[in-house]
C-alpha cells in the first residue's frame, strides 16, 4: 500500500493538472473496485468531507446536509441493487435529519449495506453506520456517541443530553434546598421556555430511530433483536456515559455493545484498497476546491467545492462539473 507521501510524490511528479486529475480519478476508481471485488461484487459508494483538511470553512460546507441525497441519487444512479452496497465513510456528522433521509434511502434500494470506516465517522455518521448490516473497522477507526447537538448562539452547540442532566441537577437542589433557587434563576431563565422538551424528544427521537435501524438490520433475524437494538442505540446516546460528544468508540468497544463488526485487517488487499482511497481523498481535499466527495466504483462522482479557500491548483473536468450540486 502507497503511504500519503508516496502518493503525493506521484501526482507532483505529473506535467499539468489535467493529468493530476485523471490520475487521481484513475486510481480512486481502481481502489473502489478492488472493494467491490474483494466484497463479492458489491456496489461500492465513498462519502467523505473534508472536515481535517479544512476545518475553517462554515459547518454545513463539511458535515452531513440534507443536500447529500442529491449526490447519493447521482452516485446511484443504474446501479443493480440486488448486489447490495459497501459504504466507505468519512464524516464528523451533521444534521440528523440528513441521515435519517440517507438511511431511509438506502434501506428502499438495497436489502444488504455494509459500511467502512476508515478513520472517523462520528455523531450522524455513526447513526449510518449503525443503519448497516454490518460494520468494518481498522485499528484507526472511530465511532462516536450520537447524542443530538443543539444549537445557541453564538455558532456553538450544547448536547441535548448536557441539557436534561441540567434541568434534573436543578430540580433536586431546589428539592433539597430552595435558598439554591436566586443561583439556579438566571441559568433556568437563559435556557428559554420549552428546551428540556425540545431536548428530550431530540434525544428519543435519534435514539429510537436508530434501534429501529438496527432492528430491522443488524439484528435482523435475532429473537432478541428489539432488546439489542435499544441496547446499543441507549449506549451510543449515553451522552453522561461518555462525557464529550467526540469522545472516541474504537471497535473493540463497539462489538463489546453488541455491535456486529468485521476487522479491515482480516484481508489486507481490502485493507489497502481502502486506505489507499482514503489517503486519495484528503489529497484531493489539500489541492482542490472540494469538501464533500461522493465516488461509486462504476465512476460516477459528486463533488461539492468550496470557493472560500485558496487551493494550489482547481481541479479539471468533472471536479468542476460538479460544482454546483444542487442543480443534479
Amino acid at each position: 500500500m502507497p503511504s500519503w507521501n508516496e502518493l503525493i510524490t506521484t501526482l507532483d511528479s505529473l506535467p499539468n493538472d489535467q493529468a493530476k486529475n485523471q490520475w487521481l480519478q484513475t486510481i480512486s476508481h481502481e481502489c473502489l473496485n478492488t472493494v467491490s471485488a474483494l466484497r463479492g461484487g458489491t456496489n461500492v459508494i465513498f462519502y467523505s468531507s473534508a472536515f481535517l483538511q479544512k476545518p475553517q470553512l462554515p459547518a454545513m460546507s463539511i458535515q452531513l446536509t440534507h443536500e447529500e441525497i442529491n449526490g447519493f441519487m447521482s452516485v446511484m444512479l443504474r446501479m443493480d441493487w440486488a448486489k447490495g452496497l459497501t459504504l466507505l465513510l468519512h464524516t464528523p456528522g451533521g444534521i440528523t435529519n440528513a441521515a435519517e433521509s440517507i438511511v431511509a434511502y438506502l434501506h428502499e434500494k438495497f436489502s444488504f449495506i455494509e459500511t467502512v470506516v476508515p478513520t472517523f465517522a462520528m455523531s450522524a455518521g455513526t447513526m449510518i453506520a449503525l443503519g448497516s448490516n454490518k460494520i468494518i473497522m481498522g485499528r484507526q477507526s472511530q465511532l462516536g456517541p450520537i447524542d443530538p447537538q443543539m444549537p445557541f448562539a453564538g455558532g456553538r452547540t450544547v448536547s441535548a443530553r448536557a441539557i436534561v442532566d441540567q434541568f434534573e441537577r436543578a430540580k433536586r437542589d431546589l428539592l433539597t434546598d430552595l435558598k439554591l433557587a436566586h443561583l439556579w434563576a438566571p441559568i433556568l431563565q437563559s435556557l428559554g421556555p420549552g428546551l428540556l422538551q425540545e431536548a428530550q424528544n431530540a434525544l428519543d427521537y435519534s435514539e429510537t430511530m436508530v434501534a429501529g435501524w438496527l432492528q430491522k438490520r443488524m439484528f435482523s433475524g435475532n429473537p432478541d433483536a428489539k432488546r439489542l437494538a435499544e441496547k446499543v442505540a441507549s449506549y451510543f446516546n449515553k451522552a453522561s456515559l461518555h462525557k464529550s460528544h467526540g469522545r472516541r468508540i474504537d471497535k473493540a468497544e463497539a462489538r463489546d455493545q453488541g455491535v456486529v463488526v468485521e476487522d479491515l485487517e482480516s484481508t489486507q488487499e481490502l485493507q489497502e484498497a481502502v486506505l489507499t482511497a482514503y489517503h486519495l481523498a484528503t489529497i484531493i481535499f489539500e489541492k482542490s476546491p472540494a469538501s464533500k466527495l461522493l465516488f461509486s466504483n462504476h465512476g460516477r462522482q459528486w463533488i461539492k467545492n468550496s470557493n472560500a479557500v485558496q487551493v494550489p491548483f482547481r481541479m479539471p473536468g468533472p471536479f468542476q462539473q460538479f460544482e454546483n450540486p444542487q442543480t443534479l
